[in-house]
């Protein structure tokens, strides 16, 4: 009986091993013999693709991202799914705010690196993060409206340290033109208002400072303002005798300007702070932040997953642990520190293992993420292993790398069977 019971049992699993056999076993033998053979597969290498995943710069640089990857993303998204399930555990609107951030889970790996792809765009009309860091900066730091503006012909100015200066001295009763060409219309800023020509004043220096331009040939009159031209507003201005700034002021919406008496005789001069480039944010996608951008990519993806297994394992947390920690005078945080995260810890360790694994096969956001002038910096071995396969065509350095992926994977494999067996002993 007992054989036949066997032999049924070997019946039922047969399907199963014949898939596992051809899917898993096969492949894996495979690659591992392959490692052992040059590109084109007609000669023993021995262990020469070994060596080259130590000697290959394109390979240590993806193991290096490889290691980042693990370190980082495991568990800054187990960290903020342990956040958002313990802070939305007690508010009405928790199931949809856990609603909301699981929802990227519904997305696929390319969908969500074209995303990305926009989110990080370097123009920030176009990406979303630039786009807030630029309005952040500017609200600390406003940028120059005037980053194009130059001298155009007969101007009275000329470059000196990133501004421009007055050729000659000004004196006190005699109205100073400072015309500038160069920004677009719609560049202009807000305040900007029709240029008026400044009138004389007893003991101080006036002038005007404006877009000494007008659309059409043969259309205005250089070196005075015109009917369409407008002043240019916020402008900064700066008396300077002997390389000492004197006087300062800004220009009024038309232009205008009015320097004290301490300006006459001095040069006046339009600062480099006037013309310098206005802030374009954070080279997300560029060598030294591309790895991170992608992380930030991946933690949006499976943080919410990681939330969900918290959230459930927080509703299995015996609540009178907790009520009693805060009877016997714990807060908030000590409860959470010293109750909360140990009884969650077996999750966690589900969690973090799961993500791990998951990180150590990465490819589709890299491979989409990464711009091509930038795709080296961000590579792992995955990408890599693609690479090397098909457009490389180094097939045994891409079974030898796979096979380094298996190894990688195998102590976190071992650590979670343990961890499942220490379980079912409980």
């Amino acid at each position: 009986m007992t054989g036949t019971r066997r032999t049924v049992a070997a019946l039922f699993l047969l399907p199963a091993l014949v898939l596992l056999g051809a899917l898993v076993v096969y492949p894996i033998g495979y690659s591992l013999v392959r490692s052992f053979y040059n590109a084109s597969g007609d000669g023993f290498a021995g262990v020469d693709n070994y060596k080259t995943l130590f000697t290959d710069d394109g390979i240590r640089t993806a193991l290096k991202n490889n290691v980042i990857w693990v370190v980082f993303a495991p568990t800054v998204s187990t960290a903020l799914g342990l956040i958002f399930a313990v802070l939305t555990e007690r508010v009405r609107w928790g199931t949809a705010f856990k609603l909301v951030v699981f929802m990227p889970m519904a997305i696929s790996m390319l969908a969500a690196g074209i995303i990305f792809r926009l989110v990080y765009d370097q123009d920030p009309d176009k990406g979303v993060a630039n786009a807030v860091w630029v309005g952040v900066h500017d609200t600390f730091a406003q940028s120059s409206a005037f980053p194009k503006a130059h001298p155009g012909r007969e101007s009275p100015l000329a470059a000196e340290g990133g501004g421009f200066v007055t050729e000659g001295t000004v004196h006190a009763g005699q109205p100073v033109a400072l015309p500038l060409v160069g920004v677009a219309p719609d560049q202009m800023p807000d305040g900007a208002k029709k240029a008026v020509a400044a009138q004389p004043e007893p003991g101080k220096i006036t002038g005007t400072t404006w877009q000494d331009f007008t659309r059409g040939k043969g259309v205005g009159r250089l070196g005075a303002p015109d009917p369409s031209e407008l002043g240019y507003a916020g402008m900064r201005i700066e008396a300077v005798k002997d390389g000492t700034v004197v006087a300062s002021t800004e220009a009024a919406g038309d232009g205008t300007f009015t320097l004290p008496a301490s300006a006459d005789g001095a040069r006046l001069r339009l600062p480099a702070s006037n013309f310098k480039e206005p802030y374009n944010g954070l080279e997300w996608l560029g060598p030294a932040l591309v790895t991170p951008a992608v992380i930030g990519a991946y933690v949006w993806m499976w943080a919410g997953f990681a939330m969900v297994l918290i959230a459930a394992g927080l509703a299995g947390v015996p609540r009178e642990l907790l009520e009693a920690a805060r009877v016997d005078g714990a807060n908030e945080w000590q409860v959470f520190r010293k109750v909360t995260v140990p009884l969650l810890a077996p999750v966690l360790a589900v969690v973090v293992v799961t993500l791990m694994i998951n990180v150590l096969k990465v490819f589709d956001l890299v491979y989409i993420i990464a711009p091509g002038s930038s795709q080296d910096d961000a590579n792992v071995l995955a990408l890599e292993l693609y690479r090397k396969g098909f457009a490389e065509s180094q097939p045994g350095v891409a079974s030898a790398i796979a096979v380094l992926l298996l190894v990688l994977v195998i102590p976190v494999m071992l650590f979670n069977v343990r961890r499942l067996r220490r379980e079912v002993r409980r």
